[in-house]
């Protein structure tokens, strides 16, 4: 690596610290410069690994629609909650509030297997592309000029393109 990671007023310094087994992979260390803050992001390229791709992901989340929710007040409401109410101990009435809580919980929301879905979302339009490009480019330019008025300019195009992207 022979480039700095972090611009400072005067100084440039080579903080980060990247290791790998070169030995096994070809690799190339790149800067980019992403405007973001006074440091910048570094690329690594790996020539030569083999990845494979399952063709299906699959992750769990609970089934939780009004029916559940319904079913899981009745059976809150309806439980009768004596080995939390008749008992002194306090850990013991913890131990036996959450047991049931949680059996009725998992009992009203079960689990369902769901296939992810990795589909492109182009909300990126050519236009936030290209304002994204000019940002990087006014960055690199103010960062190395000690100019107020381009640090300005720099600023103020950020936060409207900020206001784009999160309107």
């Amino acid at each position: 690596m022979k480039f700095p990671t972090g611009h400072c007023n005067k100084s440039c310094p080579l903080i980060d610290n990247i290791y790998v087994n070169t030995y096994k992979h070809e690799v190339t260390v790149n800067p980019l410069y992403n405007g973001l803050s006074d440091h910048d992001a570094q690329i690594m390229t790996l020539s030569n690994i083999n990845i494979t791709v399952p063709r299906k992901v699959f992750s769990y989340t609970r089934r939780i629609d009004s029916n559940s929710i319904d079913e899981f007040t009745f059976l809150l409401s309806s439980e009768r909650w004596d080995d939390v109410f008749l008992e002194e101990n306090v850990n013991v009435i913890f131990n036996n509030f959450l047991n049931t809580y949680l059996r009725i919980f998992y009992a009203s929301f079960p689990l369902v297997k769901i296939q992810n879905s990795f589909k492109p979302r182009p909300w990126i339009t050519k236009g936030i592309r290209i304002s994204c490009t000019n940002k990087r480019k006014l960055y690199l330019i103010h960062r190395n000029r000690n100019d107020p008025h381009l640090k300005e300019h720099y600023k103020k195009y950020c936060k409207i393109l900020n206001m784009v992207i999160w309107a």
